[in-house]
């Protein structure tokens, strides 16, 4: 079956009880066992629930893989996945990244004994300068968030496997609508489900998922163990949003690309970083490896800081709040919102400008959205 077939039918028949069409919210904490010594399907919420399980197969069913775990956010999505190192491990992580994944791997799990390393994977030869025989996970996010650079992953794929270390990408920019890691040789497909996959912003979820078995069994291990997995009622949220990612995805990848193209030629704008654009350095990967662009993207001004200030203060109809992913537009700024969390060096290394602005394209009508940013940059 197709996308847009899987999305609404994968994981979600009719309801065996009474014939729901829509899984139902299986809102309960434990289940009856059938005898002594005899547990049903299911036995413990933490353990497995059928709407969570309806959102995990539908997940995995989208991403090309065999089992998906949904988590209670994207951060446990992370911390769940990085249970699977462990002292004296080395992890290789993209220089370039969400601010919330270098606080955790900074702050929690190099304290774990793990040994954490930024690396450029843009440069494959880095990488494989980088590689120790303790190395056992490679964490890519591609889109990065928010500079917007690309990461070959077929390539960093075919390097970790032929070294038998894991690899790991964050595909939470583009959600499974407009690109597939696992096709590609990932071992392990992130996303914060509150995003896209969701796209309403009403609740907070994560996922993993992957297609190898015996790495999917060590995940289930740890999702039950640590009690990370999501609520009955917001899996519930999140399954409901998939079944319009397809029609959302391409709404959000059209009017951002609009978006795009008229800041690109807007005097008050210093750089757009969006991979649709043909200016953007790595547009061939963008079009060899992705399907799409989805909405988010980031645009520096002239003028500093003081000017991308003007500019959030000037929107009326862009909000300005963290997250992204969701049917409104959003629009914030990185040095002092989503990446305040890495240091001032740090953000400064990876390429993250006071006069950077990152923005979530939503579904309203794109002609209302290019007003919006016109008046506000006739403000700066």
């Amino acid at each position: 079956m197709r996308f847009e077939t899987l999305s609404i039918h994968a994981g979600q028949g009719p309801d065996p009880a009474y014939g729901a069409v829509m899984p139902p919210i299986y809102q309960v904490s434990t289940f009856a066992f059938e005898g002594v010594k005899q547990p049903g399907v299911f036995d413990y919420s933490r353990s497995g629930n059928p709407t969570r399980r309806a959102l995990e197969e539908c997940l995995a069913a989208l991403e090309g893989g065999t089992r998906g775990f949904a988590l209670g956010t994207g951060m446990a999505a992370e911390a769940t996945a990085l249970a699977l190192l462990q002292a004296g491990d080395h992890l290789i992580v993209h220089d370039d990244l969400y601010g919330g994944t270098y606080r955790i791997v900074t702050s929690f799990t190099a304290k774990q004994g793990v040994a954490v390393e930024f690396v450029n994977l843009r440069d494959l030869d880095a990488l494989r300068a980088a590689l120790r025989p303790e190395t056992r996970l490679i964490w890519t996010e591609t889109p990065t968030n928010p500079l917007m650079n690309l990461l070959d992953l077929e390539a960093i794929a075919a390097i970790a496997k032929e070294a038998g270390i894991l690899t790991l990408c964050d595909n939470t920019f583009l959600s499974p609508y407009f690109q597939n890691p696992l096709a590609l040789g990932i071992d392990i497909v992130l996303h914060s489900t509150t995003k896209y996959i969701n796209g309403h912003s009403d609740v907070v979820g994560g996922a993993l998922v992957v297609k190898d078995a015996d790495l999917g069994e060590r995940i289930g291990l740890l999702q039950n163990m640590l009690g990370s997995c999501q609520a009955p009622f917001d899996c519930f949220l999140v399954l409901r949003g998939l079944k319009t990612l397809a029609l959302r995805m391409e709404t959000h990848h059209r009017n951002a690309l609009a978006v795009a193209r008229m800041l690109e030629k807007h005097p008050k704008v210093r750089r757009v970083l969006h991979p649709g654009l043909e200016s953007h350095p790595q547009y061939a990967l963008a079009q060899k490896q992705m399907r799409g662009c989805g909405g988010t993207f980031s645009f520096c001004v002239e003028g500093g800081e003081a000017a991308a200030f003007r500019l959030l203060e000037s929107v009326r109809l862009f909000i300005l709040a963290e997250s992204l992913g969701g049917v409104e537009s959003l629009i914030e700024h990185p040095w002092t919102m989503t990446h305040l969390s890495m240091p001032e060096d740090a953000r400064r290394r990876a390429g993250i400008t006071e006069d950077m602005i990152r923005i979530s394209v939503g579904l309203e009508h794109v002609d209302d959205l290019l007003e919006d940013l016109e008046q506000a940059l006739a403000a700066i």
